[in-house]
């Protein structure tokens, strides 16, 4: 299945890229690279400083900045409809863990924990004496807590919607 390609990825030559996969602030609008002027007002209302700007200069969240209190401030901001009020608690990014977590390496770590306020962090006892953690999707908020918290960066983020879709082609 062909993904919709947008004028301005066509023009910067991003044939078939799904900007979804790109984690835009809370509250981005479908046609959110079509919309975004790149003016910057919603990184400047960002009262976490969470928000940056990537290579084509558009909005992005940055976790290793802090977590997103999804407060809307940057949506309130946009001057366009890239980025809408009443889309920010559409937020669908949930948490993942990579194989370089202390813990799941035998080192004794619960940062990701202790930091996730929607309790979404569990760990488990596996073999080895080693604990792995397991993360309830449907408690995660996809706020970043734990990624800032993370001392090795392990943590990453995906949108369940993408992911399978990409499964499923």
């Amino acid at each position: 299945m062909a993904t919709a390609t947008s004028r301005r990825e066509f023009l910067r030559g991003r044939i078939g890229h799904d900007a979804r996969s790109v984690m835009r602030p809370p509250g981005a609008s479908a046609a959110f690279l079509d919309a975004c002027t790149r003016c910057s007002d919603c990184i400047s209302a960002c009262p976490e400083g969470i928000l940056v700007r990537d290579a084509d200069n558009g909005p992005v969240v940055d976790f290793s900045k802090g977590a997103c209190t999804f407060c809307g401030q940057c949506a309130e901001a946009c001057p366009t409809e890239a980025l809408m009020p009443d889309r920010v608690a559409a937020w669908c990014w949930k948490a993942r863990v990579a194989d370089n977590c202390l813990s799941m390496n035998g080192v004794t770590c619960r940062s990701c924990q202790d930091s996730c306020e929607s309790s979404a962090i569990s760990f488990r006892l596996a073999l080895g004496g080693i604990s792995r953690p397991v993360i309830d999707l449907g408690q995660c908020t996809g706020c970043g807590g734990c990624a800032y918290s993370c001392p090795t960066g392990a943590i990453d983020f995906y949108h369940p919607e993408i992911t399978n879709k990409e499964a499923a082609e």
